[in-house]
Formats: structure tokens, C-alpha cells, sequence
């Protein structure tokens, strides 16, 4: 099998299997820029992103075929390393280099070292874990496809070794490479193909480490009725959407929330009121994340002409922060609480006004309490 040389793809085909519509690649170039990783061909398409992983995740924007080494169009560059290459100036997003020798790092006095590294931790890979064929190798650097247990699991073969980095890459004035290894390019072909510097095992289905601390939490719960729906809030920052729960009753609720650092909010709310818990639903919302761009190319890019704007903000994802359930009453009856007390209120009640006034909502049907209907039959 070989291995695809396009950029965004680095699959494995048959070159006598291989057409034109079998590779999905990028065309331009990678982008790097305060942050932000995108690429140039797509950049309008593909909103930039901060981590390496998801940049590495952007799906190609063309359509092909394989190529086992791409054409150089250009001129060879001279071989220099990237050691000789020297930042010289860099204004308006753009940077140049020079050959000039750099000049010697002062030395460090009074006996002060470096800071030293936090350990990394290694993930496993789950063996119990059924993986597809054709599944990569999911460590920085590893290129290897999953093609069965006895090739690429188990025992001491050649297909078992996995060679990759430990720690994440890192980009710094043009220059990029990884914290685990001194070496250092400028080309982002050549930065794809540094070798790992470590030896291991393949991780295709990492192992899931549930914290053996595991801490319970309070959230904040809000709420508000309407005539016939009951919406409850539960500010819950960076909830786990895949692991939490919601299961609805006909006059319970249970919430169970995965948060942050192995923090948990689980809590059961005996409802007022009953509801449907067939119409009842709930959703994860969050807020904007946004970066400050001061690059002149990219707002001349984004905004009209004639508009003088020194930076701008970029919206880059969202961070859930809430969770919205929307309870369906079975009746139009109104909530005095959410939940259901023992304390004596004194016939304390809320009502819907008619006029729709401040602190009502416009209601004009009276509906009446079961229990109430009870007394004044019985007077």
C-alpha cells in the first residue's frame, strides 16, 4: 500500500484502485496566525480553529486522486536549516529571514535552572474495544491504519511499534516542531514529517479513566411558568453532553451532570405539579468563545471598504454553560414552588392575571384546583 503525499489526506490506497474522486485534500497552504490554524484555501468555509488536533481534523476542501509524491512546480529552495534562518522583522502578519549568525543566549546566573517539564501521561489503548479497519493510529506523528488484532495489537510484530510524539507541537515565529524534540523547520511538509521520537504501542480506542475522586457539586437552578409550560435552567458550565442525563416523570425529574474535573451534579426534584413527560424535553446551551484580531489583511478582508476598524472579534466555538428543560404541565394549573414542600404556605397561591399587567402573563381561563373544587362542594 502506499501513502498519499496530498495535504489534509496521508491515506493509504491501491494505486490500481485509485480515481479521481478518491482523495480529498487541501490545495493552499496552512495558515498560522495568533493562535488560529486554518487553511488559506478554505478559510472563509472553515472557521480557523485553536487546537492542532482539530486543525488536523478539517475535512479537505478538493477532490482527486492519490499522489505518491507532489510535483514541485517552484524552483528548489537552497537547503538551509532552520537553525541559520534568523527573524529579522515582522510587521503587518508578515515575517522575513536572514542567514545572519544569531547572537549567543545570554547565560543564566546565580545558579538558575530551566523549569522543569510536568510528566506526561501516556493514554492506553482499550483491547476490549472493537475498532473498524482502516482506524489511525490517534498519537501526534503515527500514521499507521488499524488492519487487524493480530497485526496491529497484539504480541511484538513490527505492525505493533508505534513511533510518535508525546507531547504537542508548538509554533513560534514561524518555526514549528514539537516540546518533545529539538528539532525545528519552517515548511509545514517538513514539520509532517518529523519522525517520533518515542516508542509504543498503537492507541486506536484510548481507555476511559473515570477520576476515582469523584466530587458532587451544587449548580444554580432558575425558574419560570407560563401557562403551560414550566422552563427550568441549571447553570452548569461545561457540561458533558455525551455522558449527562435527564430523565423525565410524571411528577419527578432527574438530573445527572458530568462537569469539569471530575465534578458531578445529580439531584431529583419532586415536581409541584405533574407534567408530560412525553412532551417535556431539555437542551445544552452555551456561550461565545471570541478571540481579538488585529491583522489589517484579515479585516480589509471581512468589512466594507472606507471603514477605519483597528481589530475585531472572532467568534471561535461556543462553551456550553446551561441546561434548559422545558416541562410540559398536564394542566394550566399555576406553580406556587417547583418543587413539592412539607412547610404549611397558608393558602398562599399564584394566579395569571387577565389583563396581562406587569408581573402576569395574560392568561383568561380560571382552572381551579382539584382539591378546591373538593371544598367548596363539601361547604
Amino acid at each position: 500500500m502506499t501513502r498519499c503525499a496530498r495535504k489534509g489526506c496521508g491515506k493509504e490506497y491501491d494505486k490500481d484502485a485509485n480515481t479521481e474522486e478518491n482523495c480529498s485534500y487541501h490545495p493552499g497552504d496552512p495558515v498560522f496566525h495568533e493562535g488560529l490554524k486554518s487553511w488559506s484555501c478554505c478559510n472563509t468555509v472553515n472557521k480557523p480553529v485553536l487546537e492542532f488536533d482539530q486543525f488536523m481534523q478539517i475535512s479537505g476542501c478538493a477532490v482527486g486522486s492519490h499522489l505518491e509524491h507532489i510535483p514541485q512546480n517552484q524552483a528548489p529552495k537552497p537547503t538551509q536549516s532552520a537553525a541559520s534562518l534568523t527573524l529579522t522583522s515582522s510587521a503587518g502578519g508578515k515575517e522575513s529571514y536572514s542567514t545572519r549568525p544569531s547572537e549567543p543566549s545570554p547565560k543564566l546566573v546565580g545558579g538558575t535552572s530551566t523549569p522543569k517539564q510536568e510528566p506526561v501521561v501516556i493514554e492506553e489503548d482499550d483491547p476490549t474495544v472493537v475498532v473498524t479497519p482502516g482506524t489511525q493510529c490517534k498519537r501526534q506523528g503515527c500514521h499507521a491504519t488499524y488492519v487487524s488484532d493480530a497485526e496491529s495489537r497484539e504480541g511484538d510484530g513490527p505492525g505493533t511499534v508505534c513511533t510518535y510524539h508525546p507531547r504537542p507541537p508548538i509554533f513560534h515565529e514561524g518555526s514549528k516542531g514539537y516540546l518533545c524534540c529539538k528539532r525545528r523547520v519552517l515548511e509545514f511538509d517538513e514539520f509532517l514529517k518529523i519522525g517520533g521520537c518515542a516508542h509504543g504501542r498503537h492507541l486506536f480506542a484510548p481507555k476511559s479513566n473515570p477520576s476515582t475522586t469523584e466530587e458532587f457539586t451544587d449548580c444554580r437552578i432558575d425558574h419560570y411558568q407560563t401557562p403551560a409550560n414550566v422552563n427550568v435552567s441549571v447553570f452548569a458550565k461545561q457540561v458533558d453532553k455525551e455522558r449527562s442525563t435527564i430523565i423525565f416523570e410524571s411528577e419527578k425529574i432527574h438530573i445527572d451532570l458530568y462537569l469539569p474535573a471530575g465534578k458531578r451534579f445529580k439531584r431529583s426534584l419532586d415536581l409541584f405539579g405533574a407534567i408530560d413527560p412525553d412532551t417535556s424535553s431539555f437542551r445544552v446551551l452555551g456561550t461565545k468563545v471570541r478571540q481579538k484580531c488585529s491583522n489589517p489583511a484579515f479585516i480589509s478582508k471581512a468589512l466594507p471598504p472606507r471603514r477605519f476598524v483597528t481589530f475585531l472579534h472572532l467568534v471561535i466555538g461556543k462553551v456550553p454553560n446551561r441546561v434548559e428543560l422545558n416541562l410540559k404541565k398536564s394542566d394550566g394549573r399555576s406553580w406556587t414552588l417547583l418543587e413539592k414542600t412539607t412547610q404549611d404556605l397558608g393558602g398562599f397561591q399564584l394566579t395569571f392575571g387577565v389583563g396581562g399587567r406587569t408581573g402576569t402573563i395574560g392568561a383568561k381561563e380560571i382552572i381551579v384546583d382539584p382539591s378546591i373544587q373538593q371544598q367548596f362542594k363539601s361547604q
